[in-house]
């Protein structure tokens, strides 16, 4: 009887012992929780009515819609220094923030390229997903006498402060890149003496055409488009590589008018620089779920967004290779800082 007892009390310890390890091993395998269990936060770097805005908004409802988040993501606008602002802000106040993305797009990576934030290094936040790309365009009040990018471009060779610009991107900006990429491509020499007047946002800046106190706007089609719909605005121009698909093939291309530029602005997202690495793979795997959906799609269509989708550590690279692009350029056109 002893004898089985102390088979009994000995067989038990040793299961015990085997059985401790394997629980503990399950504890540090067990996956932790990414998904936010409360509302998540969008920060659009801009005012309302803009690009960055529009990215945020349009997420947060499609995300709602497809019941992708568990509660609802709020829109904060934090205007300033095209992005600076915002960035300076998710870097200082909410590096660890979990439950926040940050809205980007081509206007992030050229102000990061360009030295123009303060402190900015791209390795510092950590980029998620795109969600399309919105080509650049030249737009002019309708009644302008501009009817074509080349007629616009001519001016400028004649006297390259004859024009006006304004966009909603800092002077150096990829705005303001865009127009003289075109100029340089005409033949204009003088490019520092293209006049850029630089607002918080594409919204202002087509306020500002609208009022006849700039000659022509450079931004986005997205930016565009409700103008473009309502008559108040006409476009010279899209930035693309051929005539985008649907009404929009109406819109020549700055090629075909011999201008060879090409200048897509992709929408997408970058998150906190220390944010966990499980809620990092949450919010990339959630937005590839939402680039696949018909309703991104369909928002996608109606915006004049075109299909372009990059997502961790693909995205990352295509952001370096950009961002030393738009150096090379910068550092040609002495924006370097």
């Amino acid at each position: 009887m002893a004898l089985f007892s102390g088979f009994t009390t000995r067989t038990a310890s040793h299961r015990l012992r085997q059985i401790v390890p394997l629980c503990a091993l399950s504890l540090l395998t067990l996956p932790v929780q990414a998904e936010p269990t409360g509302k998540v936060d969008c920060i659009a770097p801009a005012q309302p009515g803009g690009g960055w805005d529009f990215t945020c908004r349009s997420v947060a409802r499609t995300l709602q819609d497809l019941d992708l988040i568990p509660a609802a993501m709020q829109t904060t606008n934090v205007p300033g220094a095209s992005g600076g602002v915002a960035y300076s802000h998710v870097r200082a106040k909410r590096a660890t923030d979990d439950d926040l993305i940050v809205a980007a797009s081509t206007a992030t990576t050229t102000q990061l390229a360009l030295g123009n934030y303060p402190g900015g290094d791209p390795d510092n936040i950590r980029w998620a997903a795109t969600l399309g790309a919105d080509y650049g365009v030249i737009a002019v009040p309708a009644n302008s006498p501009y009817d074509s990018l080349s007629a616009l471009l001519a001016s400028l060779e004649t006297d390259p402060a004859s024009v006006t610009f304004a966009g909603g991107d800092v002077a150096g900006g990829f705005d303001h890149i865009k127009v003289l990429m075109a100029a340089r491509e005409s033949g204009v020499d003088a490019l520092r003496e293209i006049k850029y007047l630089a607002f918080d946002s594409g919204s202002v800046a087509i306020t500002q055409l609208l009022g006849n106190h700039i000659d022509a706007f450079t931004g986005d089609l997205s930016e565009a488009k409700s103008f473009v719909d309502s008559g108040d605005i006409r476009l010279l121009a899209v930035f693309s590589e051929e005539r985008l698909p649907g009404e929009l093939a109406a819109i020549p291309t700055a090629r075909e008018q011999g201008i060879d530029v090409v200048a897509p602005n992709w929408r997408g997202f970058y998150t906190a620089p220390s944010a966990s690495e499980e809620s990092y793979q949450w919010w990339v795997d959630t937005l590839d779920t939402l680039y696949d959906s018909e309703a991104w799609q369909t928002v996608m269509t109606q915006n004049g967004l075109l299909p372009f989708h990059k997502s961790g550590e693909e995205l990352t690279r295509f952001v370096d290779q950009q961002i030393a692009d738009i150096r090379d350029i910068g550092g040609e056109l002495g924006m370097l800082r």
